[in-house]
Formats: structure tokens, sequence, C-alpha cells
């Protein structure tokens, strides 16, 4: 009516929007796309470098890829500015894993900034350098570290902590020792923040190395009430476990009696006798309060597979604890001190320091103590809704193992109408469990009122916690029997057949929990199952129809009413045989077959009348379980009665067959030793104990005593990751022979790499093996379903195939090694072109020869070329400052004995041998030994010739910075499972050069079939890759293709190690395409070493692309 109004109030909201967002850098947000960016980082001032950073990382919260200012940026990291510092920082941190090697330029700035005066740049810059994890700078972290954990200042000191995490990130195992220890400085340190951050690092780095926290224990006791909140839950922890680890559990706790009672049962298991737990009386089917602590203790020290597997049963082994595992609090100080000092976290204003603390106090405190945990632990079911349910969790756990600790606080689990239904559902189960003979009255009027809410799963709820209650306090069953029969009553008159289970589920919990009552004494309550007898007329829900013909059935001997009435109620069933549902016919079935059991006289042809009629009637209906049942009973009661006249039946036929009717509807099934997953519990305040499963980074409490085994070499502390380290860089000499089994590839094996023969020096015989050794080694033995043959058969050249396949496969299976060998040429490079060296040409190419002076050589072959008309005397290459070294005098042999016994000092370019002089027309070789500075960087030389110097550049090929790394397929896969994630590099890129070789062969006809142009694809890649790196051949995986000309599932396997540092380095390739087309070839680098890993990457898929042509 008035629009006038409508743009009056928008124009006001967008004017108070404006109004909030001035002073503030929402602005940044406006224009995403700014173009003004780039002259901004490389303004003089300031406040444009800012204001274009914080664009930046406005860009980066939006989403946006703004990588390609990363250079700009890392000049702005030398600002004198701290705010431009700080956001340079931020820029490099998200993006230096993308950018590695500009990252590396800003290195120097970093170092530069650790010796800053300001400790806020100090810190800084170690977070920035701990956060770009590459393993090239991990020794240069390392240092920083150390360096930094002794800083004066609290935040850098704390930064240091920090860092420690991502340092480890980077697997150096080689400096686990020396992590372990700064972690060791930080936990003595004087100030509350540095502790609880160095807690968090002990608690990823060395979680198990709990002899490092025995050195501090009492200080960081001491210490524990000033440490940020959520230190203090880790410092817990980690606290808690190293008690219980060096000193045991406590004698007087709750724990001690329930593993007192285990070790008893272990014995008993071990020595053969049988020890099914049997039912209590008090609480039927549910676990009593002493067997709900033996699990809580199982679960606290065991953990959940080894609680599951339960290996010490299976397999009878006894695996109890000693008395070095128990301590007693009186005595131990170290118990005294840690109850002491976690004693005011239990009112922590955080939620989570209170349930950790509680945990501290459950396990380790006495007995009588324990009480201290109640009112803490309630008042926290005040905070909110997501703390009230981890809390609740936890309070079920407590209350299940000592009811009476919450006995009197009761009201405090009354429902309120806020509550969601998980809450709800806590908290009834915790009322029917703490409820007192005093106190259930009150507790069933809340009872009664919950049962009228319209959620009926929360009134099923109800009803099953008051049926609990019944079973738990035998004087109030009575009157709880007949609430659940008037209920009963109720629910049957408004709820008809048509309802489903969600409807009825009152209706069919009310009865279920009338069945367990009157399960406890079936006697005395004959008149109750009367009653339901009576309640079939007007219950048609077919659900609890079902479980009140149950009870006909089985208690029809009870009571002289009962043995009266059964059968005019068999005919009743009988009669609404038809028209019941399937559950409630098997019922019927059921219990007529036992009321047909327990009957004598004249009630026996009767009944068997009965009984006859409804099998008919079954064998008739159109559900096969139902005929399948009518089947079963007409044969049993035919054994057992001998004739199926009924005026005939009179007695049993069959004593032993009655015997086996009467276990198969009466037998009793003992109940399995592990209780059900419903009480599987976790440590208090775990993520585990919520979700009820074992969340990721779970760990249990360890072994009681196990430090103190593992000090005096019994049974020492063993850290998974130092194995995994071991694994990781181990190989098998014994298993890099011979072929693999293959399981479900083909798979093939190489003895030695291929490179390794072809070049060595410049010698004619250089590269001569033995002819019948090469000859040997084959490269693909494969068969027509993919599978590798491992037989002495194929290694003499044939294979085990029909007659129809044998020709084929003698000439498209086997790829001789030696074959190959002869072709792998590395590629040369050209280092002074004739013109520019006056008619001296020279070329160097890379070869596959390793030093033997340093692992930081690189062995390099050069080629010296005279294309002019007259002599050159005097050639030798060197390096620029080894030029004017004052050994540079001294013979080539004198100098490398003197770098090969002193390792420390490897020089740039081992002298070579002089050439005196070259002919015209004349080609000589020699081996240079030079130590690149880095893979990418080339090496600047000087050629010396007549007297001349020429300047030449040597660029590094890293391709040959790695050594072949024998192993089999089997240990391949090993290794690179061990290199998952942030070690794992794929690019894909396009393969032709098969193209040409498999034209060429079709032309000439040396290539006639399909089958065999894979292999041609095969043998072209493995060249390529040979004669351009200097790996190791592994395997070759060669499946049957899908089509006939594809090549799908074609996967080549090489390995290698890096010279300077021995990491690993494995590559594989796969390929996808048709035979006669251009590859889509799929190349994956795994590589602890980030940089060297992409690098290597990018070479191969440059090489594979260019063409050999």
């Amino acid at each position: 009516m008035f629009p006038q109004f409508g743009a009056t109030a928008d124009s006001l909201s967008k004017a108070s929007t404006m109004v909030f967002r001035i002073g503030t850098d929402a602005h940044l947000y406006d224009d995403p796309e700014d173009v003004n960016i780039a002259p901004l980082l490389d303004s003089k001032f300031d406040s444009e470098k800012c204001e274009a950073l914080k664009r930046l990382l406005a860009l980066i919260a939006q989403g946006i890829d703004v990588s390609n200012f990363f250079p700009q940026v890392v000049k702005n990291v030398a600002s004198r500015s701290l705010e431009v510092k700080k956001l340079a920082y931020l820029y490099l941190l998200h993006y230096a894993e993308k950018r590695p090697n500009e990252a590396l330029l800003s290195i120097n700035c970093f170092q530069k900034d650790l010796g800053d005066t300001n400790p806020l740049v100090r810190a800084w810059a170690l977070r920035t350098m701990a956060g770009i994890r590459l393993h090239v700078i991990a020794p240069l972290v390392l240092l920083s570290v150390s360096k930094c954990a002794r800083d004066p200042s609290v935040y850098v000191r704390k930064c240091t902590a920090n860092a420690l995490p991502k340092l480890n990130d980077l697997r150096q195992e080689e400096n686990a020792s020396a992590i372990e220890e700064i972690v060791g400085i930080l936990l003595n340190d004087n100030s509350p923040g540095v502790v609880g951050a160095a807690a968090a690092a002990f608690n990823s780095i060395c979680p198990n190395n709990l002899s490092l926290i025995g050195r501090h224990y009492r200080r960081l006791c001491e210490i524990l009430p000033d440490v940020e909140e959520w230190g203090q839950i880790v410092l817990i922890g980690i606290l808690l476990r190293y008690l219980i680890a060096r000193h045991g559990l406590v004698k007087e706790s709750m724990m001690f009696s329930s593993c007192s009672t285990i070790n008893d049962t272990f014995k008993t298991e071990a020595s053969g006798i049988n020890t099914t737990p049997q039912k209590s009386d008090d609480l039927g089917d549910e676990i009593s309060n002493s067997e709900v602590t033996k699990v809580i203790t199982r679960s606290y020290i065991e953990g959940p597979d080894e609680y599951l597997s339960r290996s010490s049963y299976t397999n009878g082994v006894y695996h109890g604890l000693d008395d070095a595992s128990f301590t007693s609090a009186e005595s131990n100080d170290n118990v005294k001190i840690l109850l002491k000092c976690t004693s005011p976290l239990l009112w922590s204003h955080n939620s989570a320091v209170v349930l950790a603390a509680a945990g501290v106090h459950w396990i380790v405190a006495p007995k009588d103590d324990i009480e201290k945990i109640v009112k803490p632990v309630l008042f926290v079911l005040r905070s909110s809704t997501a703390s009230q349910y981890v809390v609740l969790c936890n309070i079920q756990v407590f209350a299940k193992a000592v009811p009476s600790l919450f006995a009197s606080y009761y009201e405090d689990f009354f429902i309120s109408i806020s509550d969601t239904y998980q809450i709800k559902a806590l908290k009834l189960e915790i009322l029917s469990h703490i409820a007192t003979d005093s106190s259930i009255p009150y507790i069933f009027q809340e009872f009664q009122d919950y049962i009228k809410d319209p959620d009926r799963r929360f009134a099923a709820d109800a009803v099953a916690a008051i049926g609990l209650c019944a079973r738990r306090l035998p004087k109030v069953a009575n009157v709880c029997l007949q609430g659940l029969l008037s209920l009963t009553r109720q629910e049957a008159l408004v709820r008809n057949a048509n309802d489903g289970d969600e409807e009825a589920v009152v209706l069919i919990q009310a009865i279920m929990s009338i069945k367990e009552i009157i399960k406890r004494d079936p006697q005395s309550h004959e008149k109750v199952i009367i009653r339901l007898i009576q309640s079939l007329d007007f219950i048609k829900v077919p659900s609890v129809r079902a479980i009140i013909i149950w009870m006909v059935g089985e208690y029809n001997s009870q009571g002289e009413i009962i043995q009266k009435t059964v059968t005019t109620v068999l005919k009743y069933l009988a009669y609404c045989f038809t028209s019941e549902a399937s559950e409630t016919k098997l019922q019927i079935l059921n219990a007529s077959a036992k009321v047909l059991l327990r009957a004598e006289g004249e009630v026996l042809r009767m009944i068997a009348k009965v009984v006859s009629f409804v099998i008919e009637l079954a064998k008739c209906d159109s559900n096969y379980d139902i005929r399948d049942r009518a089947r079963v009973l007409d044969k049993l009661l035919a054994g057992l009665f001998g004739s199926q006249d009924q005026d005939e039946i009179s007695t049993l036929k069959s004593k032993d067959l009655a015997h086996v009717a009467r276990n198969i509807f009466w037998g009793q099934i003992n109940p399995m030793y592990l209780e059900p997953i419903k009480h599987r519990i976790y440590l208090p305040g775990s993520l585990s104990q919520i979700v009820l499963h074992s969340a990721p980074g779970y760990e249990p409490l360890p072994k009681p005593g196990s430090l103190i085994s593992a000090d005096q070499g019994q049974h020492p502390i063993v850290d998974q990751r130092d194995e995994v380290s071991k694994n990781l860089y181990a190989t098998n000499d014994s298993d890099t022979s011979g072929s693999i089994d293959g399981e479900g590839s083909s798979i093939c094996s190489s003895q030695h790499s291929i490179t390794g023969s072809s070049l060595s020096d410049g010698s004619e015989g250089s590269g001569s093996e033995s002819e019948a050794d090469e000859k040997a080694d084959l490269l693909v033995r494969l068969s027509d379903d993919g599978d590798t043959y491992n037989s002495p058969a194929l290694e003499s050249g044939s294979t085990n195939l029909s007659s129809s396949q044998s020709a084929v496969a003698e000439s498209s299976r086997v790829i001789d090694i030696h074959d190959m060998s002869s072709r792998v040429k590395p590629k040369s490079y050209t280092l002074l072109d004739s013109a520019s060296g006056n008619g001296l040409k020279v070329d160097y190419s890379f070869t596959s020869r390793i030093s033997e002076i340093s692992p930081l050589l690189v062995c390099v072959e050069v080629s010296f070329q005279n294309c002019s008309t007259e002599p050159f005397s005097e050639v030798i290459l060197v390096d620029e400052e080894f030029n004017n070294d004052a050994y540079s005098t001294e013979p080539p042999s004198v100098a490398r004995e003197r770098f090969s016994a002193s390792q420390r000092d490897v020089p740039i370019l081992v002298p070579m041998e002089e050439i005196d002089l070259l002919e015209p027309g004349q080609t000589t070789k020699r081996i240079l030994e030079i130590r690149f500075f880095h893979h990418l960087l080339p090496i600047k030389l000087v050629l010396c010739c007549n007297g001349r110097k020429h300047s030449v550049k040597m660029r590094p090929d890293i391709g040959y910075f790695v050594k072949p790394l024998e192993m089999d397929a089997e240990a391949f896969r090993n290794k690179e499972a061990l290199l998952p994630g942030m070690f794992e590099y794929v690019r894909s890129c396009t393969f032709t050069d098969h193209i040409a070789k498999l034209n060429d062969g079709n032309k000439t006809g040396d290539i006639s079939p399909m089958r065999e142009a894979s292999v041609v694809i095969c043998e072209s890649l493995a060249l390529k890759m040979l004669s351009n790196a200097n790996v190791f051949l592994v395997s070759v995986d060669l499946p049957p293709a899908a089509e006939v000309d594809g090549v799908a599932g074609l996967c080549l396997r090489f390995s290698s190690e890096i010279l300077s540092t021995s990491v690993p380095c494995l590559i594989t390739i796969a390929v996808e395409g048709r035979c006669l087309e251009p590859l889509t070839v799929s190349v994956k680098v795994n590589c602890e070493e980030t940089v060297f890993g992409l690098n290597l990457l990018n070479r191969v898929v440059n090489f594979l692309v260019e063409s050999s042509s």
C-alpha cells in the first residue's frame, strides 16, 4: 500500500551496513578481480603493499588462486614493516608447497629474521619456515628450532614447540632423537604456555617415550593448574599414562578389585575350567555392577581391538598382572601429587578439562575419594547442549559401575522440555541405574509424565526404563507390573492391526517389559499371563500378539489356571490362524508344539487334533517360512508319537527324540563371554566414548608397570614409526634376483640395471658382460590371462601354451635384456661448439657410473673433438675457483686420493687427466666427477686449451642425480605404500615414439600381430626411461587389453635412490590408449624429498614428450 516505506527501510538497511563497515577491511571482498594488485606490491610505500597483501589474502579466503603473485610477494619478505612482513608470511604459508622452488628464495630472509631483536619477527620467521614443509630445508629448520628452544622470549619458545610436529611430519628419522631432545627441553620450561605447547608436541611426536616424562613428572604436575586449558587436557592424559606405565594401578581404586577378578578369570580359563558368567538375580539380562567394572578395566587397558578379539582367551594364554602392576595411593607420592594438582581443575570453566580431571580421579583415586567428581560433573550439565551430551555419555559409564555415586542426585537427571531426544534417552538410562528404594516413587512419577509425551519413541524408552527399574528393584516389581498392564490395555484400545511398529512402539515395549518381569518368576505371575491371554481379543498389533502367544507356549504348565485354559486358547488361535500376520503364525506353530509336548492323557488327544489342524493350514500358507516350519513340526511330532491318527495317540513313542525336541524348544542358550557391543567403554572424555567406536588417534592406557619392564629390558616400549622408518630404507638383496610369482597381474623383474653396463668409462672393454648371464635375464614374461609363469621352461624362452597360441608366444612374449642394453643411448649435450672453441667441440653426457669418492659427485662423460686442421694441446676442464687453488698443480691421481680420504672436502670438480695433444679429427673422452650445488642450477667451468680459457656452463640432468636401487615388485609396492599423500606426485603427458616403430614394423613385416604391439610400446618406454635417467627397471605389468589394439593396463615400474641422501625415489608409468595412436601416459613419482620429486617428475614428463627422431 505504501511502497515508499519499503524503499526507505531498504535504504536504511544499506546505510546501516555501510556504517558498520567503516574502519574495517570488509571492502576488500567487494572487488575480487582487482587488477591493481601487482603495481601495489611493487610500490615504495608500505601502506600500499599492505593493501595489496590484504587483497590477496581476501582472494585466498574466497577460494581464488593467486599463486601467480608469488615472486612479487617473496620480495616483500625482506620488508622492515612488521605488518607487511606478517602478511607476506601468511601468503607464503599458503602457497609454499605449490611453489617450492620460489619459496626457497626466501629462506635467507627467514634466517636473517631469526636474529631480529623483535621476538614477534623471530616467531613469525620460525613459524613460516616450519610451515613450508620442504625436505630441502629440514636441516635448517631443525637448526633454527634448536636455537629458538632457548630463546629468551616465551612467545618464541611456544612457537618452537608448535613447529616441532611440522618438522616431524617431514619424516626425518635421522633427526628423531634430536627432535625428542628439544621436546624434553621445552617440557622443562618455566612458562606454562610453553609447557602446554610442548605437551601437544610430545603427544604428536613421541607419545610412547614416557621415560621422557619421568624426568619432569613432579614439575609438570605442579605447573599443570597454570597451563592453558587445552594444554591441560593433553598434559593430564600424558601424566596419567606415565603414572599407569610407571607405577601401575592403585590398589585402593575402583579398578583394582576388577583386575584381581580378571586375573582369576584368566587363570581359570587357562586351566580349562568353564567360567561362563551366570545371570545376576538382580539385573536379569543386564550385566551386574562388578561385571561392568571388569568391562571398564579391560577396555581402558586392553584397547578396543585387543578387547574384542580376546586373543588371550582364544589362544589359552594367560597375561595377568603381577605385583609390579599395582601401587598404593597412601605410599606413592606421584599418585598423591597428581590427584592434588588435578583437584582444582575439577571446577574449571572448560568442560573438557573437567572431564579430563574427573577421568584421572575415576581411574586413580581411592574409592572413598571418587565422590569428588560428582558435583563438578553435574555442574557441567548446565552448559551447552553439546557439552551436556558429552558429559552424560561419561556419567552413564560412572552410573553403571558405581550407581551410588549419583543416587542422591537423581533430580538433576529429570527431563527438560528443551532436551533433545539423545539427551532424554541418556537421562532415562542413568535414572534407571541410580534408582533406589527411597527415590523410586519420585522417579516413577516422572516416568508417568514421560509416557504421555507426544514423541512415541521417547515414551517407549520411558516404558523400557520402568521395566529395568522393576528388574533392579524387586520390591517395586508388582507396582510396575500393574502400571504396565493398565498401559497395555489403554494403548491396545487406540491401536489396531494396521498401525505400524512406530505407532505401536509403546505397546510393544510395554509387553516386552512385562515379559522380562514375568521371566524372573513365572509361577507367581500366573494371573498376569491370564490377563494377557484375555487381551488377545482387543490387541490387534501383530508383534504384541506374537509375544503373548510365545508366553502361552513357554509357560503353559506353570499353573492350574493356565493348564485348564490352554486348550481353549489353542482352539481360538487355530480359528484365527488364517487371518494372522506371518510372525504371529510362526509363534502359533511353536506354541502348539510346546503345549503338545507337555500334554498328557485325554488332553493330549484333543490338543493333537488342534495341532494337526494348525499344521495343515500352515502347509498351505503363502509364506515359505511358515510352510517350512509346518513340515519340520509335522515330521518331528510324527516321530515322537509314532502315528498321525489322533485316536491312537496316547504317549510318546521315543524318549530320545522327546529329549531332542525339548532342547529345541526350551534349551538354554549359553551367553557369550564377550559383552554386547553396547557395553563397549572407552576412556573418560575421549571422542571414542561419544561415537562408541575407536576414533582415529585413540590410545588405551599403557599396560600397568610396562615402563618398569622396559627399563629392565623385558618388554621395551616400541615406537611403531621407528619400525616404519627402518623398513623404509631397508632393501633385501636376496629378493632382487629372479622373477616374482604373480598375484593377479603379470610381473617381470630384471636382475640388474640395464644402463649399469652400457656406459662406464671411455675404454673399449667397458660394458662387456657374460653373454650367458645377459640372455638369462628376461624382461617380460606373459600369459594370456596376464599371469606370470615362473617355470624352467620359460627361462629357456618357451611357454606352456596351446598349439594355436604358440606361434604368437614365441615371437612376442619374451624381450631379452641383452637386446635392449645395446640400444640405451644417453642424451648428449653441447658444452662448447666448434665456432666458439675455434674448432674444438666439447660434448657431454651423463653416465650411470657411481663415484667412488663421494655420493655428492655425479659422473659425466665428456667428449673432446678436434674439428679444425691444427692440433690442440693441454686441453683440460677445471672449476673457476679450483683454477686458482694451490692444489691445481697436483697430479690427478694424488688429488683423487686426497679427496677420497677426506669426505668433508668434496670438490666441485675432481681434477681430470689433461689431454696433452688432440690431433685434427681426433676424438677423446674423459670421465668427470662433478658436484652440482643444486639439481637445477648450472655449474661454471673453465676450458683451457692452447693457453686460452673458455668459460662454459654445464647444466645438470636430475635424472642422473639418482642411482639404481635394486628391488623386486613386492618390495616396490611396500615402499610405495609408505610414501602416500604429500610424498606422491602425478602428471600426465602424451607419448608418440612407438608410432614410427610400429609403422615401420608393419611395412617390413617384422611386427605382425597386434599382440606384439604392446611389447613394442613397452620396449620404447623402457628405452626412453633408461636413456634419460639412471634407474632400475623393476617390473612390467602387461595384462590382456580389453580391445584388440588397446594397451590399457600397461604399467612400468622403476626404482632409484638419491645419490646424496640415499632416499628412495620410485617411478610408475601407466599407459592408456590405442597402439597406433598417441598414448596417454600417467607418470607417478613417490619420494620423500618434495622438491626433488617434483623436479624429477617434470624431467620425466619432458623427455617422454620429446620425440626420439
